[in-house]
């Protein structure tokens, strides 16, 4: 029994002196690392032409690095990679509204959310096949999702007839359906906002009731109680003083936010 406490004792002091570390580096180097999915559009979206990062969490991340009065480096990730970069310290925060979900759960640490989203199909409009939410899991019917977003396990576990197409870059779920390699894609209320903006041949079919929604947060390498307890502040702030929300109206992610009342 002593020894349990021992080890107990151990582990806790780790997890306080990680965590204050956390705040000590970010300090001496004068630097936020923030982990990003740069064709994020709304959340962290980066303008192939001007290099411009934009989009409610980008914007997000610079209010917390001028808050805590550092500059702000943005590191290219993705929802595959993340957990890599946070585990190897190759960022402080990943901050593209990260899915919460029990896999990633049990090898990260979430704030508590900010936004939310259902899933979506995302079809062109010269597919006669889907037309309707039921038609999507058809035999004979192809869907994609991109390697590591939480579509995956779901549309694994969901699909009883259609046949799922897992996309790795330099694939891409929406060429795969815009040349008829898949019928639809699945994706996320943010993301299906820069189909309808950049591509005339997409069709969004939403489903008839909630399939399954997902809070989004920002997460951390675990074992850091303290950088976790600042990040929650940080965004308990801005969803009391309203800037959260004004930032998804800029992004037309306004239905999707989590006001944390």
């Amino acid at each position: 029994m002593k020894l349990l406490l021992l080890s107990l004792c151990v582990l806790l002091a780790s997890g306080v002196s990680q965590a204050a570390e956390r705040m000590t580096d970010i300090k001496a180097r004068g630097e936020l690392r923030v982990c990003i999915w740069p064709e994020y559009y709304g959340v962290s979206f980066r303008n192939p032409k001007s290099g411009v990062v934009a989009g409610v969490d980008a914007d997000m991340a610079r209010d917390l690095a001028g808050q805590l009065n550092v500059s702000l480096s943005f590191v290219d990730s993705n929802f595959a990679q993340l957990k890599d970069d946070l585990l190897h310290n190759r960022c402080d925060v990943g901050m593209f509204a990260v899915a919460i979900t029990p896999a990633r759960q049990a090898v990260m640490s979430f704030t508590q959310p900010h936004l939310f989203s259902d899933v979506y199909a995302v079809t062109s409009r010269t597919n006669d096949n889907v037309q309707h939410w039921q038609d999507i899991d058809r035999p004979g019917r192809v869907v994609a999702v991109a390697a590591g977003t939480y579509h995956e396990p779901l549309m694994r576990e969901r699909l009883q007839q259609a046949k799922l197409l897992v996309v790795s870059p330099p694939a891409t779920r929406e060429g795969e359906v815009e040349s008829g390699r898949a019928d639809v894609f699945m994706s996320d209320f943010p993301f299906t906002r820069r189909m309808i903006k950049d591509h005339d041949w997409v069709r969004i079919i939403a489903p008839p009731k909630p399939f399954y929604l997902v809070n989004y947060a920002y997460a951390i390498a675990p074992g850091q109680a303290r950088w976790l307890a600042t990040l929650n502040q940080f965004v308990q702030i801005q969803q009391r003083t309203g800037r959260l929300r004004a930032l998804a109206q800029r992004y037309d992610l306004q239905p999707i936010v989590r006001d944390g009342r």
